[in-house]
């Protein structure tokens, strides 16, 4: 394929070498004209391992050449891969300025361009600017629409420095938010010889997957920090204990417990983070990522009670009552902290929670049951039907399968406050469905 390459910093240039080592014909466009006269003597302006040769290589066989002319680039080619950099403000936003001013030159160009050309953004941008800034610039540069006369998409890179060959011919998966269908497959075309899951996903999904990586890396880096400086204060030697985490591939290094839902609760994780955090005070340790879980799970507990608050009704039916379904422990639950804060507030409350029936009988805790918290025991039913039959409000607290058709059965009066998300598509759940982090 024809590609343009808007920008060759760091990702730019990579994208160009290792697309054009594919076999591609690239157009590199650089307001820098130093850049361009590197990139088209087959030199790098970055360091990275691998980007020299494949460069030399391309520009030998003209496959890849260098200039300062968008308009140039895009004349001749079917893509443009906005690769401009995203820095930031003193005030923490983005600064979006050399990635407007690259598309707004993009958008002039596609003004006299008579065939189909897909503009793709490679830059880092959060949610929404694709379709908020991004194509309002081209299609007033352009005179020209999205979608009918142009294509459009985002096309985030996973790219880490010194590993950026590796990580574009060898990628855990490539993605593409794709404005319409048409946009999409004609990029997808780009990345046919590379042996990875091709993603084509919602525009603003693909944005956001490239921040929740991001910001997900930084939380693993300040985790294994503070836990080194943790680990140490206690005598014990971080990497030992770090390197048998990591052989957890269920739970420690996996997809779970990645789901947005409700609080934690339970007999272990607040417990053991208070004991840790403890620890640290007790050795005069700064640790802000571990200190700020807990108080980040109050929070989320404060938003489910603020979301029933909201609603105005009084009637709630409660279903799911212990920390998650199929146990009946009801040690530090959140939706037993949930309940008290809506009596506290003068609810009117019916609970329904399989186990915790059964457990007010013979379970473990019966006895914690029927001291500590006899005025919410009172409160529950051996029947759905009864909990909902009369509740304005239906609070889903517990992955318990007997709820997933719950809300369908609702009627659109009655407002349904899913704290765990009891299917795939909660928008065919009607109006009166809300979820907590979704």
């Amino acid at each position: 394929m024809r590609v343009a390459v808007i920008g060759l910093g760091y990702v730019g240039t990579t994208t160009a070498a290792c697309l054009a080592a594919a076999g591609h014909q690239i157009v590199g466009v650089d307001v820098n004209p130093l850049k361009a006269e590197m990139i088209g003597g087959g030199e790098s302006p970055i360091i990275e391992e691998g980007i020299t040769e494949r460069l030399s290589e391309a520009v030998a066989a003209g496959r890849l050449r260098a200039t300062g002319s968008a308009a140039d680039a895009v004349a001749v080619t079917e893509i443009s891969l906005i690769c401009v950099g995203t820095p930031s403000r003193a005030n923490g936003s983005l600064d979006l300025e050399h990635l407007l001013a690259a598309t707004r030159t993009v958008g002039e160009a596609l003004a006299v361009v008579e065939h189909y050309h897909v503009v793709a953004v490679r830059s880092t941008m959060l949610p929404g600017t694709l379709e908020e800034q991004v194509v309002p610039v081209l299609e007033e540069a352009s005179g020209k629409r999205a979608g009918p006369d142009f294509g459009v998409a985002v096309n985030p890179e996973f790219l880490r420095e010194g590993d950026a060959v590796r990580d574009f011919t060898n990628p855990p998966f490539t993605l593409i938010g794709e404005f319409d269908e048409r946009s999409g497959e004609t990029l997808a075309g780009l990345y046919r010889k590379i042996e990875a899951p091709l993603v084509r996903t919602e525009v603003r999904v693909a944005e956001g997957v490239k921040y929740a990586s991001n910001i997900f890396h930084a939380l693993k880096i300040s985790f294994a920090n503070e836990m080194g400086v943790l680990l140490r204060s206690l005598g014990v030697d971080p990497y030992s204990v770090l390197d048998i985490f990591k052989m957890d591939t269920r739970l420690n290094i996996s997809g779970a417990y990645l789901r947005p839902g409700f609080a934690f609760g339970g007999s272990c994780l607040p417990k053991d983070l208070r004991a840790a955090l403890h620890a640290a005070k007790s050795h005069d340790l700064d640790l802000p990522v571990l200190g700020s879980i807990l108080p980040g799970n109050e929070a989320h507990l404060r938003r489910g009670v603020e979301m029933i608050v909201e609603t105005g009704k009084k009637k709630v039916g409660i279903l799911g009552f212990s920390f998650k379904a199929g146990t009946d422990d009801l040690r530090e639950s959140p939706m037993v902290m949930l309940v008290e804060a809506l009596l506290g507030k003068g609810f009117d409350l019916k609970i329904y929670d399989r186990d915790v029936s059964l457990a007010r009988l013979v379970g473990a805790n019966k006895e914690y049951i029927e001291t500590a918290i006899p005025h919410i025991a009172s409160l529950m039913s051996d029947e759905i039907d009864e909990v909902i039959g009369g509740a304005e409000v239906v609070v889903i607290g517990t992955a318990d399968p007997d709820f997933a058709a719950i809300p369908a059965r609702l009627g659109s009066e009655i407002v349904v406050v899913d704290l765990i998300r009891v299917g795939e598509d909660p928008s065919s759940f009607g109006p009166g469905y809300r979820g907590i982090s979704w």
